[in-house]
């Protein structure tokens, strides 16, 4: 199955309270709402990529706990863009020091972009969409993107003012400035 788009515009202009209700109402749904308005329906992912996204987002969310200096979110977590678009990365990180300046309500969807956003592609993503994803993140500004594709043994690394650098069967991405110390081992994620 692949995500199905409806184009609600100019019939329907959804207000960012009228999609947030939205989604509570659907909490079944996985829901995005792209920069145009359009609303974006993607269908629950199989067993094998559910399994790697709850890998990735353990080993993210362990580093996190022990670094302290900023909180991991799964997939379900919702992100209000600068460019309109509200987005749900498979797994994020924003700094306690950019949550404490904000001071967000806990209970809506955060209106920034993450400091760091991944995406694991599933058998039924295209990879065009999925990378255009990773560069609306960076240029909506999160400081380092990876997309991770199991199905191309490849992940994409994405960082702002740089070309996308491909690495072919990593073991492990670096964190690099934005998650200092942290070391993904891609097994079980990637393979």
């Amino acid at each position: 199955m692949t995500a199905l788009i409806l184009n609600l515009s100019p019939t329907i202009e959804l207000t960012d309270e009228q999609f947030f209700q939205l989604c509570q109402n659907n909490r079944d749904l996985r829901l995005e709402r792209t920069a145009e308005g359009e609303l974006v329906i993607m269908p629950p992912t199989g067993w094998e990529s559910g399994n790697r996204n709850s890998r990735l987002t353990q080993r993210l969310g362990n580093w996190a706990d022990a670094d302290g200096t900023g909180l991991a979110f799964d997939s379900s977590t919702g992100f209000k863009l600068p460019n309109g678009a509200n987005r749900s990365p498979d797994a994020s990180w924003v700094s306690r020091e950019r949550l404490e300046a904000l001071n967000p309500d806990p209970a809506k969807f955060l209106p920034l972009a993450p400091d760091f956003a991944v995406e694991l592609r599933s058998a039924s993503d295209s990879l065009k969409t999925v990378q255009q994803k990773m560069q609306e993140y960076i240029d909506n500004g999160v400081r380092l993107g990876w997309l991770i594709n199991p199905q191309n043994q490849q992940v994409e690394i994405y960082r702002p003012g740089q070309e996308v650098e491909v690495l072919q069967s990593p073991t492990s991405l670096s964190g690099e400035d934005v998650l200092p110390g942290f070391i993904l081992d891609l097994a079980q994620i990637l393979s």
